[in-house]
């Protein structure tokens, strides 16, 4: 019997994948795209559930600074990349810290999603793109254009937390001096991994100690208007200083 030709839907998918991806990094390069200039000297690998070594800042509140922020033409940007399989909580982490409930389900980003943050001193871009292993494919044309890596992590994953693994080292391995920050979340969950089991399970200390990867864990979900559960306060002001 001779082989059945690919069908129309199968082709159409995979066009429309190919196309997706084209749209994403020109979108990238358009609105965010520019030379990266390294803002660290010196690399330091750091673990733990809590960031004890950030000095004290206050609660961050956008409102807060809408009276004090240059204009936008004079603030500097900064990027910021947010990666993780699907499922992982990223939408929901760039949800919580721009003070918007979450969506009801899982609904997966065909796509991405993006957000931009203004702080003192400059306006943090926050771009997250779809986890789907179609998609996935695209993640390391990102990666030489931004300043700080956020890869998300379901702690309770644990079926596929080798294919998280084998992703994570992939974009470690395109840019080998790009701070990241793993982000271990859904902790609040009876099954999740302990830190120590997601330490040597995504291969963390192996890695070379003069890079910047930081641990932390987290919860990721929304408190009333702002966010103030504790691991997306500590990622929130680790990113602060790994950008200041």
């Amino acid at each position: 019997m001779a082989p059945r030709p690919l069908g129309p839907l199968v082709l159409a998918l995979g066009g429309a994948a190919a196309v997706l991806g084209s749209v994403l990094f020109i979108l990238w390069k358009t609105y965010f795209g520019r030379g990266r200039e390294r803002r660290w000297d010196r690399g330091e690998a750091w673990w733990g559930a809590e960031a004890a070594r950030l000095p004290e800042w206050d609660e961050w509140d956008p409102e807060d600074e809408e009276d004090e922020e240059p204009a936008l033409e004079e603030l500097e940007q900064r990027e910021v990349l947010v990666l993780g399989l699907d499922g992982a909580g990223k939408s929901t982490f760039l949800r919580v810290l721009s003070g918007k409930p979450p969506l009801e389900g899982h609904i997966p980003t065909w796509g991405f999603n993006s957000v931009r943050l203004p702080t003192k001193d400059f306006e943090v871009d926050l771009l997250e793109i779809g986890g789907s292993q179609n998609l996935r494919f695209y993640w390391k044309e990102f990666v030489n254009e931004v300043d700080v890596l956020v890869f998300v992590v379901d702690s309770a994953d644990r079926l596929r937390l080798p294919w998280a693994r084998q992703e994570l080292h992939k974009l470690l391995d395109k840019d080998p001096d790009l701070p990241v920050v793993v982000v271990a979340n859904k902790q609040d969950l009876s099954e999740a991994m302990s830190m120590v089991e997601l330490q040597r399970e995504l291969g963390l200390q192996a890695l070379d100690h003069q890079r910047e990867v930081f641990l932390l864990a987290a919860s990721i979900a929304p408190a009333g208007p702002s966010f103030e559960e504790p691991g997306t306060v500590h990622i929130w002001k680790l990113l602060l200083e790994l950008l200041s």
